[in-house]
């Protein structure tokens, strides 16, 4: 469906003016051929603050009532306080390693068992 520009102040206006990142073609995958697993445990041992500050966010959901969360919002929330402060991934927080840590904090963490919710891992 066309834009009608009357609904932006009428004055003509350009989206193309703004730049913009092109999506990426086909599957991007870890560098190296590494799998998703081996590129996520490499990314853990070099960023344990992630893991950390994913427990310290779930634990106060959990203390503020939320028995069930998402990573994904998670993710966002520490994107947005620590954007610069992980290493060795052209991602700072690559989407490809939420998955490994709900399941991780659930398996290392008694008390947020059944915080996260798990689909079947396809990588």
């Amino acid at each position: 469906m066309p834009i009608d520009p009357d609904e932006y102040g009428g004055n003509g206006f350009d989206f193309e003016r703004f730049p913009f990142e092109p999506y990426p073609v086909g599957h991007v995958g870890p560098p190296d051929g590494k799998t998703i697993e081996e590129a996520f445990l490499d990314f853990h041992k070099r960023n344990p603050h992630v893991y950390d500050e994913l427990v310290r966010l779930a634990r106060r959901a959990q203390r503020r009532g939320v028995s069930r969360f998402g990573i994904g919002a998670m993710f966002e929330v520490l994107r947005w306080r620590y954007a610069l402060r992980t290493q060795g991934d052209e991602f700072k927080l690559n989407n490809n390693h939420r998955s490994y840590y709900s399941r991780l904090i659930q398996h290392n963490e008694p008390d947020l068992e059944g915080f996260f919710q798990t689909r079947k891992l396809h990588a």
